[in-house]
């Protein structure tokens, strides 16, 4: 780490001129950036009908993100917690969590242990050949189908290059919180990027990625002790990640073609922190052992696209997509002090597969006042495992589960006048598992002078019931926990108002971006787990309760000479009507956020200071207690506000042949915050703390760039 810190030192102490790939990433800034989600063909920002928001690839380098968790960690309306207990992150876009929204990777939904496109863990997502990721806020099931409903996040990788090769190798050293050795302790990462272009027509990369997150001890000692007082083992799970990807591209007239592999491969331990001593009387002797886990999980993502024009006027995107993704389960008795597994089980509790294809055909009807877009969209997922495996076995019974969608939809935008602009849309969506689905849009923008423009976003989404939602089943003498496969798909309909303002000052030294937003969010015929008997008691998945979500929030920029900062406020109130419960209520409780995002290049030193911070204001939820008469109340929880803080010092040098980035998370050196917002399980009570960070930490990347 000393060698580090003194190679960052000395690059520190290099001058230079400003190169020309600086120069061009500064006047860059001045551009409108082209987007491609939500939209009838690729366009400009401000030329948009729906909103999208973009982080851009400099963004992510800024703040040396890995994954896609790293980038989202302070963004507006977002909020990400991780969950020690099983190393996923969760993830709520207006108080609603993933299952609400999308993720995909070039207008494809990436698959996970629980479905297509939702519920995806954002540690999972490595951004190393990403390009920028674009962002819609509110419904978009009409473009992108179910479980779009809060919004969707839209992965744009690179497929291009301008030099004949490129060369990128970077290594990363990171603190977890104070903790941090060579190998065992601390965040280790590495990659390995090469492109080529093999002729004026075809592109191809690889990219190799090892993430090595040793886990968090705090007060926990690791795998190998053997005292059984409740400190075996580690407060966050360690777990390796590795990433391998490939593209190849081709392009020639108005065809273009590219074929993407993605192979991931992550391993999770699980050191259970009870010892059994296993004492000997006789001898007098003790030989500890504990019962751990080890989780793997593997996904093959393959994505062939093709996009172009028929007869010179239709333009097409036609994407076919295979995915798999398979979670085993290895447990084993650890005979501590031998270091030895023994009584190992193994074996594989939860696969999914999945088949998709989308294509748009756009220009049907292309004139100066109107564009007509026809698409389809087709998946064929498969799914086999027991919800409850982690739990019962490897060697519990298999539920086999199958869906089905054949989706049609059709989009149009009218250019009614030069300022004003409609666009309406519609979806159609059968199913082998539900009735027929209708989902409608429309959006519209009116510009405002040159520098004034209003957008309105009404759509619709559908969520449809998960796999544990319809297929759990654990039935035993103390337990009656069952899925329901006559679930209906829970409704959702959502409303958003942008109001956004250009100004520029001293011929463009000095510019702002300004806009201001109001959204709405209901959703219907939300699924709960309920008791459907008392005696004996049965629980069951139903569609009975209802959500509601209404805000202000506003985003501004600003860019004067060499700095550039973002700030946000968001004012939300969500409302949870809760009929599964005994008693209800329908308060809206609100939340206050606050973000920021302030960098400053010196270009003489080829240097930018950055910094990323993000408030959450107390949050309210309603949850049920018993009282000291013993009965069950309705009473308001809450969970404390904290503040976050990110900052990085970014420095190239060699001519841009090397850059080193050194930086600082959880500037605030939050751990937990507390709570009264959480209800317990069944067998236990509510968790006093929510886990968000293993404290402050720090981190030094290398990163080494040929090109040619």
């Amino acid at each position: 780490m000393r060698l580090l810190l003194t190679i960052l030192l000395l690059s520190c102490l290099h001058l230079s001129a400003q190169t020309e790939q600086e120069r061009d990433s500064l006047t860059s800034e001045k551009l409108d950036e082209v987007v491609i989600t939500g939209q009838l063909n690729p366009q400009s920002v401000s030329k948009s009908v729906v909103e999208v928001k973009v982080i851009s690839r400099k963004d992510i380098e800024r703040q040396a993100g890995n994954t896609l968790a790293d980038v989202l960690n302070t963004t507006l309306n977002l909020n990400i917690t991780p969950n020690t207990s099983t190393g996923k992150s969760g993830v709520s876009l207006f108080g609603l969590d993933s299952q609400y929204f999308k993720v995909l990777i070039d207008n494809v939904p990436i698959i996970n242990e629980e479905g297509v496109g939702n519920n995806t863990d954002l540690t999972l997502i490595n951004l190393d050949d990403i390009e920028r990721i674009e962002i819609v806020e509110g419904a978009m099931g009409v473009q992108y189908g179910s479980n779009a409903v809060s919004g969707i996040i839209n992965i744009i990788t690179k497929k291009s290059s301008r030099n004949d090769w490129e060369i990128t190798a970077y290594s990363q050293e990171e603190t977890i919180g104070d903790e941090y050795e060579w190998f065992d302790k601390g965040r280790h990462i590495q990659s390995l990027k090469v492109g080529h272009n093999f002729n004026d027509n075809i592109y191809g990369n690889v990219i190799y990625t090892r993430n090595d997150f040793g886990g968090f001890y705090n007060e926990k000692q690791g795998e190998n002790y053997e005292a059984n007082d409740g400190l075996r083992g580690h407060e966050w799970l360690p777990k390796l990640q590795q990433n391998a990807k490939g593209l190849v591209s081709y392009k020639k007239n108005n065809i273009n073609i590219f074929y993407r592999f993605d192979y991931l491969n992550e391993r999770i331990e699980k050191y259970a922190e009870n010892v059994d001593l296993n004492e000997n009387p006789a001898t007098g002797t003790t030989n500890p052992s504990a019962l751990d886990e080890i989780y793997r999980n593997n996904r093959f993502y393959h994505h062939l696209n093709g996009t172009g024009t028929i007869f010179n006027k239709i333009g097409y995107n036609v994407s076919v997509s295979y995915q798999k993704q398979t979670k085993d389960l290895e447990r084993y008795t650890y005979r501590i002090r031998n270091q030895e597994k023994v009584n190992l089980e193994e074996g594989e509790y939860q696969s999914r597969s999945a088949f998709f294809s989308r294509g748009t055909f756009s220009n049907i009807i292309n004139t100066t006042t109107a564009n007509l877009q026809l698409g389809y969209e087709l998946t064929n997922e498969k799914g086999s495992g027991s919800s409850l495996a982690i739990v019962i076995g490897p060697e519990s019974d298999e539920i086999n589960q199958e869906l089905n969608n054949y989706d049609f939809f059709a989009a149009s935008e009218i250019q009614l006048t030069e300022q004003f602009s409609l666009r309406p849309g519609f979806r159609a969506s059968f199913s082998n598992l539900f009735d027929t689905q209708f989902i409608g849009s429309l959006s519209a923008k009116q510009t405002l002078g040159e520098d004034w423009e209003l957008r309105a976003i009404l759509g619709s989404a559908n969520r449809t019931p998960n796999y544990n939602e319809l297929y759990t089943f654990f039935v035993d003498v103390n337990h009656n926990v069952q899925g329901n496969p006559d679930l209906n798909p829970e409704k959702g309909v959502s409303a958003f108002l942008h109001l956004k303002k250009k100004s520029s000052f001293s011929e463009g030294v000095f510019r702002l971006k300004n806009k201001l937003s109001f959204n709405y969010l209901n959703l219907k015929d939300r699924i709960e787990l309920i008791v459907v008997n008392q005696n004996p008691l049965a629980y069951q998945y139903n569609n009975i309760d209802s959500f509601k979500a209404i805000g202000v929030f506003s985003e501004n920029e600003i860019y004067y000479e060499n700095f550039k900062g973002q700030i946000g406020a968001s004012f939300q109130g969500v409302s949870k009507v809760l009929d599964s419960r005994t008693q209800r209520n329908d308060d809206y409780l609100f939340n206050l956020q606050l973000n920021s995002n302030l960098s400053y290049t010196a270009p003489k030193w080829q240097t930018t200071f950055s910094l990323f911070y993000k408030f959450i204001g107390e949050q309210q939820q309603f949850v049920e207690q018993t009282n000291e008469a013993g009965n069950q109340e309705y009473v308001t929880g809450k969970t404390d506000a904290y503040s976050w803080m990110d900052a990085t010092i970014n420095k190239s040098f060699f001519d841009g042949a090397f850059t080193t980035t050194l930086g600082c998370r959880n500037l605030f050196d939050v751990t937990q915050v507390n709570t009264t917002a959480v209800e317990g399980g069944t067998h236990n009570g509510p968790p006093a703390q929510i886990p968000l960070g293993y404290g402050r930490s720090y981190f030094l990347k290398l990163t080494y760039n040929l090109s040619f």
